[in-house]
C-alpha cells in the first residue's frame, strides 16, 4: 500500500471562526474522493483502487488533512517506475504538483484561464511539452490524460469553483509541504468542466407505423407516437401535413394509424447512448377502423 499526504483549504469572511456550512464542505469532501476515482480509473484501470480519508482540521480557515491510500489489487503496478510504494505520490503530484511531477492538474487550468494549450506534443523520451502563451512545460503523458478527463475535469469543479461560488468563501488552497497553489474567487471560472462533445454514432431512415399516444399543435413540440414495441416522442417537419393539420383538414381520433419516415439519430454522450427521432414525412394517416371485418361480412351475409 502507499499514500500520500497533502492538505485543502478554504477561506474568506464567512469561515473567520472555523466553521464551514456542511452543504459546502460536504460535496467538496466527496469531490476529492471523485477526484482521486478517476484519476486512478485513468491512469491505473482497475489494477489498484483508491481511498480518501480526512484526518484533522486547523484553525483561521477550514482545513482538513487528506491521506490518498493505494492498495494494489494485483501483484504489479506500472505506473511511472512500476512501485507500487511510489504510486499513490505520483498520482497526488499529478493533480497538486511536486517535484516529480513538475506541474501539476490545478496550476495548468490556472494559467490556461480557460483555454486550451496552443501546442502538445510528445518529447523524444515518451513525455509531452505543453506550450501556453509561449512558454513550454514538460510533463508525464499521463498528465494530459487526466487533463482530458471529463471525470477528473467535474471533480476539480466540485472541489474547486463551486464552493468559491458561495458568499463568504474566496479563497482555496492545496498544499503538499513546499508545493501547492491557491486558487482566487476570480479564477475559480477556469475549474468549469469543459463541455463533452456529443457524437453521432448512427443515423437511419426508415418507414413506420404508428399508433398516437398524444398530439401537440405547438411548433416545435413533440408528438407522442408507439411504434407498437415502445413510445418514441418526435417532432414532426412535414409542412404539408402540418398545413392540413392546421387548416382542420385532417381530424383524430383514438386508434389512427400514421404511416411516417421516420429519422433515427443515436448519439454518444456522457451519460451513455441516446436516440433522438424526427418524423421528416407523414406517407398517410389511415383513420381507426369504425367498423371491423367480421361485422361487415354479417351485414353482407344479411343482405342476401
Amino acid at each position: 500500500m502507499s499514500s500520500a499526504r497533502f492538505s485543502i483549504a478554504y477561506d474568506g469572511p464567512a469561515l473567520r471562526d472555523n466553521v464551514m456550512n456542511v452543504r459546502d464542505l460536504a460535496p467538496a469532501l466527496l469531490a476529492v474522493g471523485q477526484l482521486f476515482d478517476a484519476a486512478n480509473e485513468v491512469l491505473n484501470s482497475e489494477i489498484t483502487k483508491v481511498n480518501v480519508s480526512v484526518t484533522a482540521t486547523n484553525h483561521g480557515s477550514f482545513e482538513v488533512f487528506l491521506e490518498l491510500s493505494q492498495t494494489p489489487m494485483r501483484q504489479i503496478v506500472d505506473f511511472f517506475s512500476g512501485d507500487t510504494m511510489t504510486a499513490a505520490i505520483n498520482m497526488k503530484e499529478l493533480i497538486v504538483g511536486g517535484a516529480g511531477a513538475g506541474i501539476g492538474l490545478i496550476w495548468l487550468i490556472k494559467k490556461l484561464k480557460g483555454r486550451k494549450p496552443d501546442k502538445v506534443e510528445k518529447t523524444e523520451d515518451g513525455r509531452i511539452q505543453i506550450t501556453v502563451g509561449g512558454e513550454n512545460f514538460v510533463a508525464p503523458i499521463e498528465f494530459l490524460r487526466l487533463y482530458q478527463d471529463f471525470e477528473v475535469r467535474d471533480a476539480l469543479q466540485k472541489l474547486v469553483e463551486a464552493p468559491l461560488m458561495r458568499e463568504g468563501i474566496d479563497t482555496f488552497r492545496v498544499r503538499d509541504g513546499e508545493h501547492g497553489d491557491t486558487v482566487s474567487e476570480e479564477e475559480s471560472a477556469y475549474f468549469s468542466a469543459p463541455e463533452v462533445e456529443q457524437e453521432i454514432v448512427l443515423e437511419d431512415k426508415r418507414i413506420s407505423a404508428f399508433s398516437i399516444i398524444s398530439l401537440t399543435f405547438k411548433d416545435n413540440n413533440k408528438w407522442r407516437l408507439h411504434d407498437g414495441v415502445a413510445p418514441i416522442s418526435a417532432p414532426i417537419t412535414d409542412e404539408r401535413f402540418l398545413g392540413r393539420v392546421n387548416s382542420n383538414e385532417i381530424a383524430f381520433s383514438k386508434g389512427d394509424i400514421l404511416i411516417c419516415e421516420v429519422k433515427m439519430t443515436q448519439i454518444r454522450t456522457r451519460d451513455g447512448l441516446k436516440t433522438e427521432y424526427v418524423v421528416e414525412r407523414v406517407v398517410e394517416h389511415q383513420p381507426a377502423a369504425r367498423q371491423t371485418a367480421m361485422n361487415l361480412v354479417s351485414i353482407q351475409g344479411d343482405s342476401e
